[in-house]
């Protein structure tokens, strides 16, 4: 009896999941999160018990990619945001006096980004812009302005424009470009919340996650196990770049920055 009550103790303590940690401020997550991988982070999740949570749908990928410097990496805190599609009546046609009113009414008080203030070094904003996919809620002098005020990168289920300009600006965007990328329409749809919990890619992300995204996609570390995700996560990219130099010494590969 006593040999069975240890043996279900064992079990019992091998299956809890590993405790959340203590409250970490924003610079202190970026500094333990620095290098990290998507592939890294997922492990993590696993480790802690976050089995199949946290990985968006592939679906949502780099709008582009660097393949030197891997300039489209993202991590980072959420700051989120959601918009819905407009039910408002809109007057057509009108003159030009009158509808430069109306877009100036709308961008500055029912489609405006109330967000931008909550952005600050390290942020990544998120965007839940679901069932409005073709209006272009991000272009390129809104992203650039948001990087300004310290945004990493954008991750968004909704649509983008002025795609050439936001490239050429290397600013890493995360959605689903196959499926509603191209943003073009503007004036379509309102804010609905900001702050508040959304849903991308199937997957929570409240303000305050943790963000990282790369060639293999993005996944979403809930904040109160940022620490031991992060730390079971730099034990499995150290142990796979020692692999890998050796590989690459055995093959005269010159070293790189992903072995190093």
């Amino acid at each position: 009896m006593k040999a069975l009550l240890i043996i279900a103790l064992s079990v019992t303590c091998f299956a809890l999941p590993v405790k959340a940690q203590e409250d970490l401020t924003d610079e202190q997550i970026l500094a333990l999160y620095e290098g990290l991988r998507v592939a890294d982070v997922c492990d993590g999740m696993d480790f802690v018990g976050l089995r199949d949570a946290g990985t968006m749908d592939t679906r949502i990928e780099p709008l582009w990619r660097d393949a030197e410097t891997f300039r489209h990496r993202i991590c980072g805190i959420a700051v989120t945001a959601r918009y819905v599609p407009t039910n408002r009546v809109v007057k057509n046609p009108m003159d030009k006096e009158t509808f430069k009113k109306w877009e100036g009414e709308w961008y500055t008080s029912i489609s405006d980004e109330p967000f931008t203030p909550f952005l600050k070094k390290g942020s990544v904003v998120v965007l839940d812009v679901q069932g409005d996919g073709d209006v272009g809620s991000v272009g390129s002098f809104n992203a650039l302005f948001w990087v300004s005020k310290g945004a990493r990168g954008i991750v968004s289920n909704g649509g983008i424009r002025d795609i050439d300009e936001i490239v050429k600006e290397k600013i890493p965007v995360y959605l689903d470009f196959m499926e509603r990328g191209r943003g073009i329409r503007p004036g379509r749809n309102e804010i609905e919340s900001v702050n508040k919990p959304v849903t991308i890619g199937g997957v929570l992300v409240r303000p305050g996650d943790v963000i990282v995204a790369d060639g293999d996609g993005v996944i979403v570390v809930p904040r109160e196990y940022a620490r031991p995700v992060a730390e079971y996560a730099h034990e499995i990219l150290k142990s796979d770049k020692a692999g890998r130099k050796g590989l690459y010494e055995q093959l005269n590969i010159p070293l790189d920055q992903t072995v190093q």
